[in-house]
């Protein structure tokens, strides 16, 4: 369901990827989520786009947090590969883990038939009073993750925000 009127918080897309940073975006990934969570009243700052390397990420991610964001959404980096390091750096950013989001990503992925969403490694916690999640960047995974990820999110978000909760 879409709550177009609502504003949820404010998101940040990181798009992990060597391509990218070459000007190779052809699945227009950032485009995408940005149009989804716009949708569901996120107000999205922008896409920052770094290479797989687990400094960058982390300066990325760290910026983000510092800057208030309330949600965090990394596309790619979360496979097998020795360059799929999104995860781990997600691992030492992250406060509190929440793996039944994560969990619930791959499960939907897996009833969609999302293969990069199966293998996916990735994360879903905490830093401070931002959410961050991990999700691969195929056009699928994404719109799958997302319509996991953004109820979840309003939930956590509320959560987080509730100086009572």
């Amino acid at each position: 369901m879409t709550l177009p009127h609502t504003h949820v918080g404010r998101a940040l897309i990181v798009s992990v990827s060597d391509q990218l940073i070459h000007g190779d975006d052809d699945a227009g990934a950032g485009a995408l989520v940005t149009e989804l969570l716009t949708e569901a009243g996120f107000a999205v700052d922008g896409t920052v786009a770094v290479p797989s390397d687990e400094t960058a990420i982390r300066n990325a991610i760290n910026t983000a947090v510092i800057g208030g964001v309330d949600l965090v959404v990394t596309l790619g980096g979360t496979g097998v590969s020795p360059r799929d390091v999104t995860p781990d750096v997600t691992a030492d950013v992250i406060d509190r883990d929440l793996p039944g989001i994560a969990q619930a990503l791959r499960w939907s992925g897996m009833a969609a038939g999302v293969t990069d969403a199966i293998v996916s490694r990735g994360l879903v916690g905490v830093s401070g009073s931002t959410l961050i999640a991990n999700i691969a960047s195929s056009r699928a995974a994404i719109r799958d993750g997302l319509a996991t990820l953004i109820p979840l999110a309003r939930h956590v978000i509320s959560a987080l925000s509730d100086p009572e909760a």
